[in-house]
């Protein structure tokens, strides 16, 4: 095997391992209830908790405009001091991503979705938030999350998830990972289609124009549930 071929895993269990261990740095914290029903966005963030981002589109093609929240808890107590490498405090408040579907003919909203593990939590302070954008996006949900560390690991990685609402929840559809190492300017790309189950596997150098692209079939051929996911940095895209 390669070493371009290993790039991906280097890269995941690099950043498993500097964020493992580091539990112990961020205070617990307990994720709230999000009510059922409500009549505006309000009516879907807990006491202690900010709207970060939010965004609108049909999501269950029903011809209304559902709702995107990215939520952040704003406890002070999860701002804590550091020591050592990186900033002098480092705010450990963790993110939660909900979705409510629009009524056609009441003015309400019904939660669709609360999950607080995709994107993960900021809890080592040598590594950038996780989270890089979140959105609706041509009637799917659509987050990116970046791995990028200032010291402990040369690589850095963007991963992006495509959500699809079906049977019941947000199926993924799509997975689509940039790595790189920055000392050697190797790099690796996957993008994954799920409904067709083909993957595309490029490999490269920042140095120059070469590139080895390869395709493989998607081992596993049912759609995950976004709750079967987990932490979206140490997902395995299993290819």
């Amino acid at each position: 095997m390669s070493s371009r071929m290993v790039l991906p895993l280097l890269c995941l269990l690099l950043s498993t391992a500097a964020r493992a261990g580091s539990d112990d740095f961020a205070p617990p914290v307990a994720f709230p209830t999000i009510p059922a029903q409500g009549q505006t966005k309000a009516d879907f963030v807990p006491k202690g908790w900010v709207v970060e981002k939010e965004n609108q589109g049909d999501l269950n093609k029903d011809g209304v405009a559902d709702l995107l929240l990215v939520l952040r808890m704003n406890d002070p107590k999860n701002v804590v001091k550091n020591d050592g490498l990186g900033p002098d405090e480092l705010d450990t408040n963790p993110w939660m991503l909900v979705v409510a579907f629009a009524g056609k003919a009441a003015k309400k909203y019904s939660l669709a979705l609360a999950s607080h593990t995709l994107i993960p939590r900021h809890i080592n302070p040598v590594m950038d938030d996780p989270l890089e954008d979140a959105g609706i996006v041509k009637g799917t949900v659509r987050i990116s999350l970046v791995m990028f560390m200032s010291a402990g690991s040369w690589y850095t990685s963007q991963v992006k998830f495509t959500f699809r609402y079906q049977d019941g929840c947000f199926k993924l559809i799509g997975y689509d990972s940039t790595e790189a190492k920055r000392n050697t300017g190797e790099t690796s790309t996957v993008s994954v289609n799920y409904l067709t189950r083909k993957a595309k596997i490029s490999e490269g150098n920042f140095e120059n124009d070469d590139e080895t692209v390869s395709w493989k079939t998607v081992r596993k051929p049912n759609l995950l549930c976004i709750d079967a996911i987990g932490d979206g940095l140490e997902f395995n895209p299993e290819i």
